[in-house]
């Protein structure tokens, strides 16, 4: 193809992630990012600018490359990808989903006989649904 623009081809293949950080309970982060095809979570996570507002995130461990696949960053924090734990070192590929979930303040099954002590037993209202 002799109208093939050669600036295009000098220009790396990109990709979509986007990575989502729940901050607190009913506050939700969402960043779409534009990534070199190849990046990692780690490399996501540094793009995001999550670390200027929140601290260096990775901590020590930004250059892992183990097959340490536990997630853990600093202050307790996991990286997730697609709601499985995955390390900074895991690739990622076009339209993934990576998560950074803060750890568990209570052991859900705790929290719900907690809920079940303070609301008692709730009994489910019945819809009459139309019948034909």
């Amino acid at each position: 193809m002799a109208n093939a623009d050669p600036q295009a081809a000098a220009l790396p293949a990109l990709m979509s992630v986007e990575l989502v950080y729940a901050a607190a309970p009913h506050v939700l982060e969402t960043v779409t990012l534009r990534l070199p095809v190849g990046a990692s979570a780690g490399d996501a996570l540094r793009a995001s600018g999550f670390g200027d507002r929140f601290g260096d995130l990775l901590g020590d461990r930004s250059g892992d490359r183990s097959g340490d696949r536990s997630g853990e960053l600093r202050d307790g924090l996991r990286l997730g990808l697609w709601g499985r734990l995955c390390a900074p070192a895991e690739t990622l590929s076009d339209g993934d989903r990576l998560e950074l979930l803060r750890p568990l303040l209570i052991d859900p099954m705790e929290a719900r006989r907690q809920r079940l002590r303070r609301d008692g037993l709730r009994k489910a209202t019945r819809r009459a649904s139309p019948r034909g």
